[in-house]
């Protein structure tokens, strides 16, 4: 079993506080698929407004959970970290499904499987758990891409 721990994660993902929205890799294997968690809490910086009353984390904020596990499982895939100017853009969400809410106190196990990777475009099949049941699915699509330094021409 391959584990990463949050510091490990913050060398593959641009990410920090309060989009960095994975907390724990469970297990990988390059190639085929990663799984992963989020602990969900009281104090995420969201539910002061979605909703105050009865606090939900806003669905699009899952389905960048499983973008972000994604990004990890293509970066390990590649056996590479990626560098200032490497960034991963959303190309497509297809068929996402929000079957179950997720609120504070809540863990959410993301289990991310590579269904192809061509030309650098990376097609996923994602799943978010809560408690054993679907909170979420998607196809999602990403590619990488280098940025230009800033103040370059291009």
């Amino acid at each position: 079993m391959k584990s990463l721990d949050i510091t490990q994660i913050k060398e593959y993902l641009p990410h920090r506080y309060p989009l960095l929205l994975v907390d724990r890799v469970l297990d990988w294997e390059a190639g085929k698929q990663i799984t992963a968690i989020k602990n969900v809490t009281i104090n995420e910086e969201f539910f002061n407004g979605h909703f105050p009353n009865m606090p939900v984390m806003p669905g699009v904020l899952m389905i960048e959970a499983l973008a972000q596990t994604s990004a990890l499982l293509a970066f390990l895939t590649m056996g590479q970290k990626p560098d200032d100017n490497a960034v991963v853009y959303f190309l497509g969400i297809d068929g996402a499904r929000f079957k179950r809410t997720v609120g504070p106190g809540d863990q959410i196990k993301m289990h991310v499987e590579i269904l192809r990777q061509t030309r650098g475009i990376w097609k996923f099949k994602a799943t978010a758990l809560v408690d054993d049941q679907v909170a979420v699915e998607a196809e999602l699509m990403c590619t990488m891409r280098s940025i230009a330094e800033p103040g370059a021409v291009g």
